[in-house]
């Protein structure tokens, strides 16, 4: 096995689709020099000429020096045949995401490859030691993940299978390193780390649009603004494509043998079966046509805003808020004033229910998220419109508002403690260390927070709480603890402590 920091390293790539041009892309960027295969006529060459085309044109923008450039240029080769690849000391294999195909590969590339060479998998899903079963050496073979678009996103995910010894996970691991990403050791399960943790923040978003709570507008708005994402879950599921997330999530859940924290929701599939894919289709959850104008996630003020308001329960930082848009905090209920509440993980039902107050009146405000730039709020059945609408009015004075209907845990609640809690499993299941597991879904999603940080911000206990809460209310296992989060929510630890 050759040193993985050698000048003269060569790397096949197996694959010259998006994922096999950008891993040659940061390879040549690494003066590694590239064997880039197709079996179809011409997209080697083609997949050169424009990683070519890149570098050159980054160059003339001054991004990257032209020498830089021009020496990277000259490292991209084009194999005609798998042949070519004999006297590589790593290949990569970046086709499609068929099992059969990718054991074929395989078996060939094991005949052609000399002993020290090790083969690695671009698969995001497949497990390694399903591809490297009856191989004659599957110590070599490895999980080498990367993200879509390779030159852009630091983050690979380095797979053993049942054989791999330790230093084929080691020289990945290096090579990983030699290519600018942030190679993160995850254990060779279905979706791996981030395909199976990245499950919970569409799929609760799906929930919350299943169950008539909210529109995609206005989850999106809220994970935008309340919580910290670069992109809502529907933007996001647009951007990759109904035909790419639905038969992922379709997959991990199946896998994990109908896991309910997995499930999607029969709009997903709907949006696959009648082509609304996202932008790729110009419609998905959002039309993208000319002309076309998006929904806004911001409740129509009507009324006149509240002058007065009610506390629920005692309340300081409800009370500020209040005051801050100008309205009175009475002492005593006068019967006619909205009554403010902050729940954390019931809806205004159950909490009306529990401390005996009117439902007609009570409007429910989540401050368990930001609320610098976007306020949720939500009312019973039955809510007297009048009131609720004085409410918004009073919110809207300082805030974007967003009203949705009765919901444990409102909108922000339910997707980050059902991220939270998807990350605790992970942890629990041992896929990566709990600080690997962050890093992973930082680099890998762009979240603004692992998974774990995420329960950390929230509060352990408040997480608990809130899914607690949901199960119970919903009687949908889908929201049951992690035993991760349990035991350190009882124990008043961080998320992160082993």
């Amino acid at each position: 096995m050759k040193d993985i920091n050698a000048p003269e390293l060569s790397l096949g790539v197996v694959g010259a689709g998006a994922m096999g041009s950008g891993i040659a892309h940061v390879a040549a960027l690494a003066n590694i020099t590239v064997h880039l295969f197709d079996n179809r006529d011409g997209a080697a060459a083609k997949a050169r000429d424009g990683i070519a085309a890149r570098l050159i044109k980054r160059a003339e923008e001054g991004k990257t020096s032209r020498e830089t450039a021009a020496l990277a240029v000259a490292c991209l080769r084009v194999a005609d045949s798998l042949e070519q690849l004999a006297d590589c000391d790593v290949v990569i294999e970046a086709i499609v995401e068929d099992l059969e195909l990718k054991r074929e590969v395989f078996r060939r590339l094991e005949s052609i490859v000399p002993a020290r060479t090790i083969l690695a998998s671009n698969t995001s899903s497949l497990p390694i030691g399903a591809i490297a079963a009856g191989l004659a050496h599957p110590e070599r073979v490895a999980g080498m993940h990367f993200f879509n678009p390779v030159p852009v996103m630091r983050l690979v995910e380095v797979i053993s299978g049942p054989d791999t010894t330790e230093e084929v996970l080691a020289a990945l691991t290096a090579l990983g390193r030699r290519l600018g990403r942030e190679p993160v050791a995850v254990k060779d399960t279905p979706g791996f780390l981030v395909n199976f943790g990245g499950r919970a923040y569409t799929t609760e978003a799906l929930a919350l649009v299943h169950e008539n709570v909210a529109t995609p507008a206005q989850i999106d708005a809220v994970m935008r603004d309340c919580c910290g994402f670069r992109m809502g879950p529907f933007e996001l599921m647009d951007l990759t494509g109904v035909d790419v997330n639905f038969p992922v999530t379709r997959f991990v859940h199946e896998s994990f043998f109908g896991d309910p924290r997995l499930r999607s929701t029969p709009f997903h599939r709907y949006k696959l079966e009648t082509g609304q894919l996202g932008r790729k289709t110009q419609r998905g959850f959002f039309d993208y046509r000319e002309g076309a104008v998006r929904p806004s996630p911001d409740a129509e003020v009507s009324t006149p805003p509240a002058r007065s308001v009610v506390l629920a329960e005692p309340d300081a930082a409800l009370a500020a808020l209040a005051r801050d848009c100008g309205a009175a905090v009475l002492a005593t209920d006068d019967g006619t004033s909205p009554i403010l509440a902050a729940p954390v993980g019931e809806d205004c039902a159950a909490f009306a229910c529990r401390t005996g107050i009117d439902h007609r009146r009570l409007v429910a405000v989540d401050l368990a998220a930001d609320t610098s730039k976007r306020i949720t709020v939500m009312t019973a059945p039955g809510a007297d419109p009048t009131v609720r609408g004085a409410a918004i009015a009073l919110l809207a004075t300082a805030k974007a508002v967003t009203a949705i209907a009765d919901s444990p845990g409102f909108i922000a609640q339910r997707i980050c403690a059902m991220v939270a809690n998807l990350g605790c499993e992970m942890a629990q299941m041992g896929l990566a260390q709990p600080n690997d597991i962050d890093t992973a879904m930082r680099l890998g999603l762009n979240y603004p927070k692992g998974p774990l940080e995420l329960a950390d911000a929230m509060g352990v206990g408040t997480v608990f709480r809130i899914l607690s809460e949901a199960q119970r209310l919903t009687g949908d296992d889908r929201y049951r603890p992690s035993q991760w989060l349990r035991r350190r929510a009882q124990l008043g630890l961080g998320a992160r402590v082993v």
